[in-house]
């Protein structure tokens, strides 16, 4: 099930166009694919990347970014992809195991996919795409690479003999699994076999290719044409 023309209990918002680079990795798709999961209907709301946000837009999200959700079912609006992912999750023990333990874990993986992994993702890409070729990349590039390699190495003796990070699938894995693909290609993935064969379980899934496709179909061609 893909995203809805009509309106439906969710209404995310999304982005009609980005630069190429960034298409299939907008953050509008990771909770795309939590409804993707379980069947859960959903709109999209598409803004213009290249265009100044509408202002009512920052009271819904501060800094203008996507995601933002807006629950029609309670008229909450939420924003950060991790909030809403939880949110979503509360509605279906196929996202957020309901037994305490479980629903800890997964909870407590969901805050480590942003707050641990996250954080050296962003900055890789920041040296080597925003700030290519300039001298303070260039210098901060070897020491960003250990501590993320560390990262990774515990990540992955975390994951080493797991299907999934909190027994089932759940939010926790979209999570992880759309911060990791940040950093495939980098080599450092690669460099950890269990890493990208976790990487591989949660890509397959039918619902991130089923959200991935609604996400790239909803790009067009160029912020003139988006306006």
């Amino acid at each position: 099930m893909s995203a809805t023309p009509q309106p439906a209990q969710l209404e995310i918002t999304g982005f009609n166009w980005v630069p190429d680079f960034a298409k299939g990795f907008v953050r509008d798709l990771r909770p795309r694919w939590a409804c993707e999961e379980i069947g859960l209907p959903y709109s999209m709301r598409l803004l213009n990347a290249a265009a100044p946000r509408p202002e009512a837009y920052y009271k819904e999200q501060p800094w203008g970014q996507v995601p933002a959700l807006v629950d029609q079912d309670n008229g909450l609006t939420i924003f950060e992809s991790g909030a809403i992912l939880l949110h979503i999750g509360e509605k279906d023990e196929r996202l957020l195991p309901r037994d305490p333990q479980g629903r800890a874990t997964a909870i407590s993986w969901l805050f480590a996919a942003y707050n641990s992994v996250e954080p050296m993702a962003f900055e890789l890409g920041n040296i080597e795409i925003f700030a290519a070729g300039e001298q303070w990349a260039e210098l901060r590039r070897p020491s960003l690479i250990e501590f993320t390699c560390k990262r990774l190495d515990r990540l992955a003796t975390a994951i080493d003999g797991r299907e999934w990070l909190a027994g089932q699938f759940s939010i926790a894995d979209i999570a992880m699994a759309t911060v990791l693909r940040d950093i495939e290609g980098s080599g450092l993935l690669e460099e950890r076999p269990v890493l990208m064969a976790y990487l591989e379980r949660a890509i397959s899934r039918p619902a991130f290719k089923a959200a991935l496709a609604a996400q790239l179909a909803d790009f067009r061609p160029s912020p003139a044409a988006a306006a």
